[in-house]
């Protein structure tokens, strides 16, 4: 019988320690997807952040360096214009990118800097005990909301892609899902663009992923995913929200 689908090498063969029906798998798949088309594996450097990111070196076959808490970008930086033919990415969670985070994000994207940033967006603080993140939804209950986000004293959820596709920097910015096999393809698509962004020197480009944490949201992976589709996607919609051609203005 002929094989048409086949592990990437660049995605490490070992049993996952993550939870079962968590996206995180499939978005390190995707990743090692885009690093195999382009022939990346052997030049990037890819920086993983604190929180369930963190595990990317155990699972993606490439140099990886972990930042402290939210730094992600900064340290991604300095790997890229110390080492400027690299390819350079971060992946992290939406605790760490759009709290802790939030101050490196924002001026990593408005220098431009041309890094890839890949951003888990599950609406709670996975690893650390299911508190409410940023990206939290109003009246969704977490370790510090057991009543339900509630905007009056919490603040709204913040739609990162639609943040930082305004500034003059950043070169390609869009949201995905992985919900679904038609979402999966078209996040894999969306993927690859934001990597060829970087291989043509376009400057910063932005994937978020809606992701699935059924363990903090209490859920089967099936009601996570559905969640995804119900609750996620109608308050983070999907698509690309810029992306700047070679002949724009730089």
């Amino acid at each position: 019988m002929k094989q048409v689908f086949s592990r990437p090498p660049e995605l490490i063969d070992i049993p996952s320690h993550f939870c079962p029906g968590c996206h995180h798998g499939l978005i390190h798949r995707l990743t090692a997807e885009a690093l195999n088309f382009y022939g990346l594996r052997k030049k990037t450097i890819a920086v993983s952040s604190v929180g369930c990111s963190v595990f990317l070196y155990n699972y993606i076959d490439v140099d990886t360096v972990e930042a402290p808490h939210g730094r992600a970008p900064a340290v991604a930086t300095g790997v890229r214009r110390v080492l400027p033919d690299r390819f350079v990415f971060t992946y992290q969670g939406d605790g760490d990118l759009a709290a802790i985070g939030m101050s490196e994000i924002i001026h990593c994207a408005n220098r431009g800097e041309n890094i890839t940033v890949i951003f888990v967006n599950n609406s709670i603080y996975g690893m650390t005990g299911g508190q409410m993140a940023p990206t939290t939804l109003l009246g969704m209950k977490t370790a510090t909301t057991p009543y339900g986000r509630n905007f009056s004293n919490d603040g709204y959820p913040i739609r990162m892609a639609e943040f930082l596709a305004p500034l003059e920097g950043v070169a390609f910015s869009a949201r995905v899902a992985v919900d679904k096999i038609a979402n999966l393809r078209r996040a894999k698509k969306i993927l690859f663009q934001a990597f060829q962004t970087q291989i043509r020197g376009l400057g910063f480009s932005f994937v978020e992923f809606l992701s699935a944490c059924p363990t903090n949201w209490g859920l089967s992976p099936v009601e996570a995913a559905r969640k995804v589709e119900q609750e996620m996607i109608p308050y983070y919609p999907l698509g690309i929200f810029k992306e700047k051609k070679e002949t724009d203005h730089l």
